[in-house]
């Protein structure tokens, strides 16, 4: 056995020669630049624009209540708001049940991430699931301030932008440890 594998890996590597992997060319450093989306935590990458909390419940209702509710609380997708409670490994469409059953919570996306650019990042990237990455900078600001609405976290007249998103406190901010 051992020959037979030493045999192929010899005809592998003698193949692979034959036929260089040519992967493309180098980004340049703009390229390397835009395509960096990553969002940090103190609000490194975060774009231009701003949205509003009273916008976002608008795209909020279009975009994203058939997933997750009309109040952040319902729908088959994962709880945007609401509880401080533990986590449920549960279909979230059992939720109302098992809470009413077994007293349990089920902690959201407001109450579990540390970071308010955490929400920005992630609705960007991902959202609305079936066309992501199809909503503009001002959009996702939007629909961020009104996730941190359903929170209780800022007002229904606010508006969001790069220079305050950094800057609202999460529930579970206290609850990470934080790199220095």
């Amino acid at each position: 056995r051992s020959l037979l594998m030493a045999g192929l890996m010899v005809s592998f590597t003698i193949h692979a020669e034959q036929f260089p992997v040519n992967l493309g060319t180098l980004l340049t450093e703009e390229e390397i630049t835009r395509a960096n989306i990553t969002i940090y935590p103190d609000g490194q990458n975060l774009p231009n624009g701003q949205g509003s909390v009273l916008e976002g419940r608008k795209l909020y209702n279009d975009q994203c209540a058939f997933c997750h509710g009309e109040s952040g609380t319902e729908g088959p997708a994962h709880r945007l708001a609401g509880s401080i409670g533990l986590f449920s490994i549960w279909d979230p469409l059992r939720i109302k049940r098992i809470m009413e059953v077994n007293g349990l919570l089920v902690m959201s996306t407001g109450q579990q991430w540390p970071y308010a650019t955490t929400i920005f990042d992630f609705v960007r990237r991902a959202m609305p699931h079936p066309t992501a990455k199809s909503l503009s900078n001002n959009q996702v600001y939007a629909i961020t301030g009104y996730i941190l609405y359903l929170n209780d976290l800022v007002g229904e007249q606010d508006l969001i932008d790069k220079n305050n998103l950094p800057q609202i406190e999460m529930p579970a901010f206290k609850r990470f440890v934080h790199a220095q």
